[in-house]
């Protein structure tokens, strides 16, 4: 696929579909390059908002990263700025209305290819959510990423999944054989017949994972009627990251790689012993049948062991995601457990006994430290040690959800 037919795909169905008027309701987050995300997973939670965090959103689309990330950068003070760059002008044109909305003033819009970075750069942390998959050359898209990242930086990373998108490459061919010489709109037109006469043996409409068919044309249109689209394995996305000189420093969210979520008989678990995390995550994806897309933080193989923060000492500060700790705690009883949806099942998060007490203390702000001082004052007799048995084992449930990560005081 050519880049002036990329470029022609999305000036006619800019994606995802948004209106700027929706920025005076709502901030749409998720991940990739939510700002506390990537200080817990690239920066080892080291983000210092007083020193400005350059970034680049690759492939910006109609702006739902660039958005978020320069919203929460605005939020948290940092004097840094966010580079967004994308083929398409209809796509800009609706990404710059929304920061306009928003009263944003720390995004750059620039128009291009994330092929050509020349002059723009280097950047700490760089966006790109959904786009090398549809490329004609993932790998090289990649290596311009990483020549533009700082040392010590990171890439934020999305990329389609095959399993999870059974039925999704039967129907893209089946439309490119009678669609591809249609302009854009009857494209679309074409798909919606096709789709209301499909017989009920068709994988696309036995997959309970996909849905854009059924949102906006424009959806629908990325889905099935997308001219390049590569999905990727685990051992595939290892594979295109090690090509540019990068390592995968984390999978999102880390719980839906964990063959022990999914899979709860012991002698087959043992049977994994001596994998290494990424050869389970691959495992843990032909089990579970059901992921759509890999989101990955990616950095420089040297930088693994530190870009990752953990709750080795007192000076740490844990941060909840869309939870009220407090409100949590009031209704959780001593050894109480939480439910989580992890790709449309609910699984069990099993607390310690003290998590309600310690959930009550988690605003933010308060270190481990502080949090530890606070609950032992009501527990009694705790040591530092017992305590961090108990965080550690509150940590594990909701990190491994997405809902808590850790930064530096």
């Amino acid at each position: 696929m050519s880049i002036d037919d990329l470029r022609a795909q999305y000036e006619a169905y800019p994606y995802p579909a948004r209106n700027p008027a929706d920025e005076k309701k709502r901030l749409i987050t998720g991940s990739p390059s939510h700002l506390d995300e990537v200080n817990h997973f690239v920066f080892g939670g080291r983000l210092d908002h007083s020193k400005p965090l350059n970034v680049l959103v690759a492939g910006g689309g109609t702006g739902d990263g660039t958005i978020m990330i320069a919203q929460q950068m605005a939020d948290a003070g940092n004097p840094g700025r966010v580079t967004y760059i994308d083929l398409s002008e209809s796509s800009r044109a609706i990404a710059e209305a929304r920061a306009k909305a928003r009263g944003l003033t720390n995004i750059d819009f620039r128009r291009g290819s994330l092929l050509e970075l020349d002059g723009l750069g280097p950047f700490d942390y760089i966006d790109c959510c959904g786009v090398l998959h549809h490329l004609d050359d993932p790998p090289a898209g990649l290596r311009s990423l990483a020549g533009a990242l700082k040392p010590g930086g990171g890439i934020g990373m999305m990329v389609y999944a095959p399993l999870g998108r059974t039925g999704v490459y039967p129907m893209q061919a089946a439309l490119r054989a009678i669609a591809h010489d249609l302009p854009p709109a009857e494209k679309v037109a074409l798909a919606k017949r096709l789709i209301g006469q499909l017989p009920r043996s068709n994988w696309l409409l036995n997959n309970p994972f996909i849905g854009d068919h059924k949102q906006a044309d424009a959806d629908l249109f990325d889905l099935l009627l997308h001219s390049c689209d590569r999905p990727y394995t685990i051992p595939e996305l290892a594979e295109l990251v090690g090509g540019a000189e990068l390592a995968i420093a984390a999978l999102i969210e880390p719980a839906r790689y964990e063959p022990s979520v999914w899979i709860k008989d012991p002698r087959v678990l043992k049977r994994l012993e001596g994998l290494s995390w990424l050869e389970r995550a691959a495992w843990a994806e032909q089990v579970t049948g059901s992921m759509t897309k890999h989101i990955a933080y990616l950095v420089r193989p040297q930088d693994v062991e530190t870009a990752i923060a953990r709750p080795d000492g007192p000076d740490v500060v844990p941060v909840l995601r869309d939870l009220d700790g407090p409100a949590i705690a009031r209704g959780l009883p001593p050894g109480g457990a939480l439910e989580a949806d992890l790709m449309g099942a609910v699984i069990p998060l099993p607390l310690p006994r003290l998590a309600g007490p310690i959930l009550a203390r988690v605003d933010g702000k308060a270190s481990l430290g502080d949090i530890h001082r606070a609950v032992a004052e009501k527990a009694g007799d705790l040591s530092w040690d017992a305590f961090m048995v108990q965080f550690g084992q509150l940590f594990a449930a909701l990190n491994g959800v997405g809902k808590m990560y850790l930064r530096r005081s």
